[in-house]
């Protein structure tokens, strides 16, 4: 599909790219991603923007205006704040700057739409939890199993959540985006769309390009060199450049970070974002809730879609809700906060889960209860599938040192 151009003008330009790689799904724009995503401000994320939909390997025309960021006034005022802050050359800024374009593709892409589309979870989980992405995610998994474990050991994170995240962003590397970082960020930061969130997108935006910069010229990269999505996010795990700076390890021991080629560095960067956001080793991440009437509109009553774990567990158990989780010590979780995790589906019964500090977590990386879910599944049904597929049914998987269940915990269609 061709994105449809806007008004041609003198000085625009087209060039024909891969699309965006990364198939996040995260709050805000146009059509099936405010269909599929809840929209609330964003927190600390991986990707502080949200990303529409786009299908793997798509070509379209990006389009953009060239010299766009010279002589603007707000570009100025950044360049001086650069130099003063950190020690930049104004000059070579003023060139960085002079060789940047306006991508009017970007900022159609984060524009919501008009008219937004229906949340559908059962159409989300199934684009994400695919036999392509189950495939490749075992793959991956065997191929970087003793990474994976390693990251596992040492932040407390499972390889199935790490494989499940990197497989719903970019398909294991498969697709990152071809976008040029300097043009997304610029753009963004300086010409964001007219929409109520503006003014802290700009300042989000701002930030990330004074990290990317900074970012680039210790690392010694070519600021225009970069490629990544359409809001500047990089890499195999898609960190926006404010999250490569705080979150980034050289987990491959190489004394270089490297998201983009790198799968030790991302599984490991990953895994840190995580930790450092406060997963709970060894925790669950969601709890089943009974199929009863009671419990399920006890759960649509308590689904206010806030993300953070605040219910305690025993106030809804006093209510009449009723879990689905057999090994579970209700009077020993009694006090453990949770969220209703709230799943529409068009011509469906709304799906409910309680969704524990994990799965929070999750949301960090990217605030959506359907992002944070498909994650979580995909990694479940491709560690099933080592387990299915490994020589005397052992996978070496982990869940943070406790022995791997047989089958996922919530396969598609068992919602």
């Amino acid at each position: 599909m061709t994105l449809q151009s806007v008004l041609s003008v003198p000085g625009r330009l087209r060039t024909t790219i891969l699309a965006l790689a990364c198939s996040t799904a995260l709050p805000a724009m146009s059509d099936v991603a405010l269909a599929q995503t809840r929209q609330h401000p964003p927190l600390t994320v991986a990707q502080a923007q949200p990303q529409t939909p786009t299908q793997q390997g798509q070509t379209f025309e990006e389009e953009i205006v060239p010299q766009r960021y010279v002589n603007n006034p707000d570009v100025e005022a950044f360049i001086n704040d650069m130099v003063a802050r950190y020690d930049f050359d104004a000059n070579a800024l003023h060139a960085l700057f002079a060789s940047a374009s306006y991508s009017a593709t970007a900022v159609k892409l984060v524009t919501p739409s008009p008219t937004p589309g229906i949340k559908n979870w059962r159409a989300y989980q199934a684009r994400f939890l695919d036999p392509v992405r189950i495939n490749a995610g075992v793959k991956f998994w065997r191929e970087n199993q003793a990474t994976l474990q390693r990251a596992a050991d040492q932040f407390g994170v499972p390889p199935e959540v790490i494989v499940g995240i990197i497989g719903v962003e970019t398909i294991y590397g498969r697709y990152m985006g071809n976008f040029r970082v300097l043009d997304a960020l610029t753009t963004l930061a300086f010409d964001y769309p007219n929409t109520p969130n503006r003014a802290d997108r700009e300042v989000t935006f701002r930030k990330n390009l004074e990290d990317y910069l900074v970012w680039t010229r210790d690392a010694q990269i070519d600021a225009t060199s970069v490629l990544g999505s359409y809001t500047g996010a990089i890499g195999i795990p898609q960190f926006l450049p404010s999250s490569i700076v705080q979150y980034a390890v050289d987990f491959s021991g190489d004394n270089h970070i490297d998201l983009r080629t790198n799968a030790a560095d991302a599984i490991g960067s990953v895994a840190n974002y995580l930790k450092q956001n406060g997963w709970e080793s060894g925790r669950p991440v969601v709890w089943r809730i009974a199929a009863d009437a009671g419990s399920q509109g006890i759960a649509q009553a308590a689904a206010d879609g806030t993300p953070e774990p605040h219910w305690p567990l025993e106030q809804l158990l006093r209510s009449g809700l009723v879990l689905n989780e057999p090994g579970v010590d209700i009077v020993a979780e009694a006090g453990t906060p949770v969220t209703i995790v709230d799943l529409p589906t068009p011509g469906r019964a709304t799906e409910y889960k309680l969704g524990l500090k994990n799965f929070y977590v999750l949301t960090r990386y990217n605030r959506s209860f359907f992002y944070a879910l498909a994650v979580y599944q995909l990694g479940q049904r491709v560690k099933a599938q080592m387990l299915a597929t490994q020589p005397g049914g052992g996978s070496g998987a982990t869940n943070g040192g406790a022995t791997p269940p047989p089958a996922p915990a919530s396969a598609p269609g068992q919602q």
